[in-house]
């Protein structure tokens, strides 16, 4: 119990101090600290941010992974961007680090990935090539990335490091339609074995031909009122790369997606499907069984928003994600590079749930007392899609399916708080998973029936 309240103790002295006059508020533009202090030029713009974090875990649901953690991980960003008109470049460097990492941690190559330079592109805005309002670009070298509804493809913020892609990207925009085009090599984040992610030691992400990524974005608004239609079409490519083997995952994901948007006073409505074709290796030894693959996940979701007072938001979900199951094909769906927390509770040193093999209806009430506050709670529960498959990311399974597909209930919470608006930011997280059922009594789970997990950060903008 004294190590988290330590922690918890260091969290205000370790974050950096905000500026004593803030600049802008949450969601405009705004001149920060640091791009003050080198006389705000019109052609170069820098800006930075500083999270640092602690998570507490009491009673895991992974196996082979500590069952009780708590962990401190500091996020520093540094971003530069060189030029005004047309032509622009971009460099980003991310350093994320954890400490009290020791033993059978779940902390990885998520948490940890040192002085990286994750982003140096060149950007090239191309005018109205396609006639009156609209507008081409393109984007070529080191880049994250955030497509559609993020599922597929995303720069998830919850995790300590983020995912990036060395490739190029086509937009093209005209009233109404907007299109992205990209190919790009998915970076491996270094170093990845546990002596240097526990010592925190520095690797240049690697990108290879061993794994590509291609596709297209479409995007049709306003075909209805206030909903945006979209379709998203992509092929991954990987073989094994030197000192890294892999499934040879060879796969094609179709995605379609409707959207009508939270309104004050209105219902929303959020649908979402994708159905992944292809082939992968049974396992990642030379000479494994290739087998077809068919997955699907779908995402629905339906609320109001009420006007005034806190504006609460009471809306249903349902997440629904194929397992694998016997007869020779491979039917557990691969999300790609898509992110967890704005669907799910946080991966980090939690981790088990994330978009594969599940059914999963919630109940959600979202908050917003004021500018300066955001919040949400989750009411869900949880089966296997699959009975013999892991369930979800959890890695639990009982491979003969005895266990039944009942995993359990999850109350899952956020808040956050501007400390200072536009500048420094307070963020409380917490999760009460109730085991039942597949997380008690598969063979491989660990022992216990609740688990809890806890985390509270300090995000400044700089």
């Amino acid at each position: 119990m004294l190590r988290p309240l330590v922690l918890l103790a260091l969290l205000p002295a370790l974050a950096p101090a905000a500026p004593a006059q803030a600049q802008g508020v949450p969601g405009l533009p705004r001149t920060g600290a640091l791009q003050q202090a080198i006389g705000n030029p019109i052609d170069l713009h820098l800006s930075g941010t500083q999270r640092t974090r602690v998570e507490f875990l009491d009673n895991g649901i992974r196996p082979g992974f500590k069952r009780n953690e708590d962990l401190l991980m500091v996020r520093t960003t540094l971003m530069a961007e060189l030029g005004q008109g047309p032509l622009r470049f971009v460099g980003e460097i991310w350093d994320s680090r954890a400490w009290t990492v020791s033993g059978n941690s779940a902390a990885g190559s998520g948490e940890v990935n040192v002085l990286e330079p994750v982003q140096a592109f060149v950007h090239a805005d191309l005018g109205a090539l396609l006639g009156k309002g609209s507008s081409v670009s393109v984007q070529a070298g080191r880049m994250m990335l955030n497509i559609g509804s993020r599922r597929l493809i995303a720069a998830d913020d919850y995790r300590n490091t983020t995912a990036g892609y060395t490739g190029v990207r086509f937009d093209v925009a005209r009233p109404g339609l907007a299109a992205t085009l990209l190919y790009v090599l998915p970076q491996q984040r270094l170093p990845d074995d546990r002596d240097s992610i526990r010592h925190g030691r520095f690797g240049l992400d690697r990108e290879s031909f061993d794994l590509q990524l291609w596709g297209a974005y479409l995007e049709a608004r306003e075909l209805l009122p206030h909903t945006s239609v979209d379709v998203t079409a992509l092929r991954l490519q990987e073989q094994d790369s030197p000192g890294h083997p892999s499934r040879d995952r060879n796969l094609t994901t179709l995605d379609l997606h409707l959207l009508r948007g939270p309104r004050d006073g209105h219902f929303d409505l959020e649908v979402e499907a994708a159905w992944q074709r292809g082939e992968v290796r049974a396992t990642i030894l030379p000479g494994a069984v290739l087998q077809s693959v068919s997955a699907w996940f779908l995402h629905a979701d339906s609320g109001y928003r009420w006007a005034g007072g806190w504006h609460p938001r009471l809306s249903l979900e349902f997440d629904a994600v194929s397992g694998d199951r016997p007869g020779g094909r491979y039917t557990r769906f691969d999300t790609l590079f898509g992110m967890r927390r704005a669907d799910f509770s946080p991966g980090s040193i939690l981790g088990a749930i994330g978009r594969a093999n599940m059914l999963a209806p919630a109940l959600r009430l979202e908050i917003a007392p004021s500018k300066r506050d955001e919040g949400f709670v989750t009411a869900r529960a949880l089966w296997a899609e699959s009975a013999t498959d892991s369930f979800s990311t959890s890695g639990v399974r009982d491979p003969s399916g005895a266990s039944g597909r009942f995993a359990g209930y999850e109350l899952d919470s956020r808040m956050r708080h501007w400390l200072v608006p536009g500048v420094l930011r307070a963020e409380f997280n917490a999760v009460l998973f109730l085991r039942h059922g597949l997380l008690r009594d598969a063979p491989n789970a660990p022992p216990g029936k609740t688990t809890f997990y806890t985390s509270a950060a300090l995000l400044t903008f700089f």
